[in-house]
Protein backbone atom coordinates (compact mmCIF):
# COMPACT_ATOMS: atom_id res chain seq x y z
CA UNK A 1 0.00 0.00 0.00
CA UNK A 2 1.11 3.45 -0.79
CA UNK A 3 0.27 6.46 1.23
CA UNK A 4 0.78 9.84 0.23
CA UNK A 5 1.00 13.31 2.98
CA UNK A 6 2.53 16.41 2.22
CA UNK A 7 5.52 17.43 4.67
CA UNK A 8 6.01 20.84 5.83
CA UNK A 9 9.49 21.68 4.03
CA UNK A 10 10.35 24.34 1.91
CA UNK A 11 13.30 22.88 -0.39
CA UNK A 12 12.98 26.13 -2.15
CA UNK A 13 9.28 26.28 -2.87
CA UNK A 14 8.15 29.06 -4.43
CA UNK A 15 4.98 30.21 -2.93
CA UNK A 16 2.38 32.95 -4.14
CA UNK A 17 0.30 35.50 -1.90
CA UNK A 18 -2.56 37.41 -3.45
CA UNK A 19 -4.26 39.85 -0.27
CA UNK A 20 -7.36 41.51 -0.99
CA UNK A 21 -6.95 45.34 0.01
CA UNK A 22 -10.52 45.70 1.65
CA UNK A 23 -10.64 45.03 5.24
CA UNK A 24 -6.59 45.84 5.43
CA UNK A 25 -7.16 45.78 9.00
CA UNK A 26 -7.29 42.33 8.90
CA UNK A 27 -6.01 40.85 6.24
CA UNK A 28 -2.94 42.90 6.75
CA UNK A 29 -2.76 40.81 10.29
CA UNK A 30 -3.81 37.64 8.20
CA UNK A 31 -0.61 37.97 5.69
CA UNK A 32 1.84 38.94 8.54
CA UNK A 33 1.03 35.82 9.83
CA UNK A 34 1.34 33.91 6.79
CA UNK A 35 4.93 35.21 5.91
CA UNK A 36 6.08 34.38 9.40
CA UNK A 37 5.00 30.87 9.04
CA UNK A 38 6.94 30.83 5.78
CA UNK A 39 10.28 31.92 7.33
CA UNK A 40 9.52 29.54 10.00
CA UNK A 41 9.60 26.88 7.55
CA UNK A 42 12.79 27.94 6.44
CA UNK A 43 11.10 29.85 2.64
CA UNK A 44 13.04 32.84 2.19
CA UNK A 45 11.95 36.18 1.07
CA UNK A 46 13.43 36.00 -2.52
CA UNK A 47 10.09 32.45 -3.04
CA UNK A 48 7.57 34.97 -2.04
CA UNK A 49 5.82 36.86 -4.29
CA UNK A 50 3.18 39.08 -2.76
CA UNK A 51 0.30 40.42 -4.97
CA UNK A 52 -2.13 42.79 -3.45
CA UNK A 53 -5.59 43.32 -5.16
CA UNK A 54 -8.78 45.70 -4.21
CA UNK A 55 -10.93 43.41 -2.63
CA UNK A 56 -12.36 39.82 -2.56
CA UNK A 57 -13.59 39.11 -5.66
CA UNK A 58 -10.03 40.22 -7.78
CA UNK A 59 -8.45 37.60 -5.77
CA UNK A 60 -8.94 34.30 -8.13
CA UNK A 61 -7.99 36.15 -11.05
CA UNK A 62 -4.79 37.07 -9.87
CA UNK A 63 -4.21 33.48 -8.42
CA UNK A 64 -4.64 32.37 -11.89
CA UNK A 65 -2.33 34.97 -13.19
CA UNK A 66 0.36 33.95 -10.64
CA UNK A 67 -0.06 30.28 -12.15
CA UNK A 68 0.11 31.13 -15.45
CA UNK A 69 2.83 32.68 -15.65
CA UNK A 70 4.19 29.52 -13.46
CA UNK A 71 5.82 31.74 -11.27
CA UNK A 72 4.46 29.27 -7.93
CA UNK A 73 4.43 26.14 -6.14
CA UNK A 74 1.43 26.83 -4.16
CA UNK A 75 -0.79 29.97 -3.58
CA UNK A 76 -1.90 31.39 -0.47
CA UNK A 77 -5.47 33.37 -1.39
CA UNK A 78 -6.60 36.13 1.60
CA UNK A 79 -9.18 37.93 1.88
CA UNK A 80 -12.00 39.07 4.70
CA UNK A 81 -15.81 39.35 4.28
CA UNK A 82 -17.90 40.91 6.81
CA UNK A 83 -21.57 40.74 6.99
CA UNK A 84 -23.25 43.81 6.30
CA UNK A 85 -27.18 44.97 6.47
CA UNK A 86 -27.36 43.74 2.47
CA UNK A 87 -27.42 40.80 0.34
CA UNK A 88 -23.69 41.90 -1.03
CA UNK A 89 -22.09 39.69 1.77
CA UNK A 90 -23.02 36.30 0.68
CA UNK A 91 -22.75 37.65 -3.57
CA UNK A 92 -19.10 37.98 -2.23
CA UNK A 93 -18.33 35.66 0.26
CA UNK A 94 -20.13 32.59 -2.39
CA UNK A 95 -18.25 33.74 -5.79
CA UNK A 96 -14.72 34.22 -3.99
CA UNK A 97 -15.04 31.19 -2.97
CA UNK A 98 -16.14 29.73 -6.16
CA UNK A 99 -13.87 31.67 -7.67
CA UNK A 100 -10.73 30.00 -5.83
CA UNK A 101 -12.10 26.56 -6.56
CA UNK A 102 -12.13 26.91 -10.11
CA UNK A 103 -8.84 28.04 -10.38
CA UNK A 104 -7.28 25.50 -8.49
CA UNK A 105 -9.29 22.60 -10.50
CA UNK A 106 -8.40 24.59 -14.02
CA UNK A 107 -4.88 24.76 -13.60
CA UNK A 108 -3.62 22.42 -10.75
CA UNK A 109 -2.64 24.90 -8.50
CA UNK A 110 -2.77 24.23 -5.04
CA UNK A 111 -4.13 26.80 -3.16
CA UNK A 112 -4.92 27.36 0.30
CA UNK A 113 -6.97 29.99 1.94
CA UNK A 114 -6.79 32.42 4.51
CA UNK A 115 -10.80 33.74 4.01
CA UNK A 116 -12.69 35.06 6.39
CA UNK A 117 -15.93 35.35 6.31
CA UNK A 118 -17.64 36.69 9.79
CA UNK A 119 -21.06 38.05 10.76
CA UNK A 120 -18.92 41.10 13.02
CA UNK A 121 -15.27 42.70 12.66
CA UNK A 122 -14.77 40.92 16.83
CA UNK A 123 -15.07 38.20 14.84
CA UNK A 124 -12.69 38.57 11.61
CA UNK A 125 -10.25 40.17 14.84
CA UNK A 126 -10.44 36.85 16.85
CA UNK A 127 -9.39 34.79 12.91
CA UNK A 128 -6.97 36.81 12.57
CA UNK A 129 -4.15 36.27 15.60
CA UNK A 130 -6.59 36.77 18.48
CA UNK A 131 -8.78 33.79 20.14
CA UNK A 132 -9.05 31.86 17.49
CA UNK A 133 -5.49 31.81 15.96
CA UNK A 134 -4.10 33.70 12.82
CA UNK A 135 -5.96 32.14 9.69
CA UNK A 136 -2.67 32.87 7.28
CA UNK A 137 -0.35 31.41 9.51
CA UNK A 138 -2.40 28.06 9.34
CA UNK A 139 -3.03 28.78 5.35
CA UNK A 140 0.55 28.99 4.98
CA UNK A 141 1.05 25.55 6.67
CA UNK A 142 -1.43 23.87 4.38
CA UNK A 143 0.37 25.65 1.32
CA UNK A 144 3.62 23.99 2.19
CA UNK A 145 2.13 20.47 2.61
CA UNK A 146 -0.19 20.38 -0.42
CA UNK A 147 2.45 22.08 -2.63
CA UNK A 148 4.89 19.15 -1.51
CA UNK A 149 1.82 16.74 -1.63
CA UNK A 150 1.21 18.00 -5.38
CA UNK A 151 5.56 17.44 -5.93
CA UNK A 152 4.84 13.93 -4.83
CA UNK A 153 1.95 13.37 -7.14
CA UNK A 154 3.53 14.59 -10.38
CA UNK A 155 6.08 12.28 -10.32
CA UNK A 156 6.18 9.97 -13.22
CA UNK A 157 5.00 6.71 -11.99
CA UNK A 158 4.05 3.52 -14.05
CA UNK A 159 0.31 3.29 -14.70
CA UNK A 160 -0.88 -0.35 -13.87
CA UNK A 161 -4.40 0.46 -15.07
CA UNK A 162 -3.11 0.97 -18.36
CA UNK A 163 -3.32 -2.02 -20.54
CA UNK A 164 -0.80 -3.41 -23.01
CA UNK A 165 -1.75 -4.70 -26.14
CA UNK A 166 0.18 -7.36 -27.93
CA UNK A 167 0.12 -6.63 -31.72
CA UNK A 168 0.01 -9.52 -34.44
CA UNK A 169 3.75 -9.43 -34.68
CA UNK A 170 4.19 -9.87 -31.07
CA UNK A 171 5.49 -6.50 -29.95
CA UNK A 172 3.16 -4.44 -27.21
Amino acid sequence: MKIFQGKFHSRKKKIGIVVARFNEYITKRLLEGAVTALHKAGVKDQHIEIVWVPGGLEVPQFCKKLREQRRCDALIAIACVIRGGTYHFEVVSHELTRGISQVALETGVPIATAVITADHLEQAIDRAGLKSGNKGEQAALVALEIASLDQQLKRKRPNPMKKRFVSKKGKT
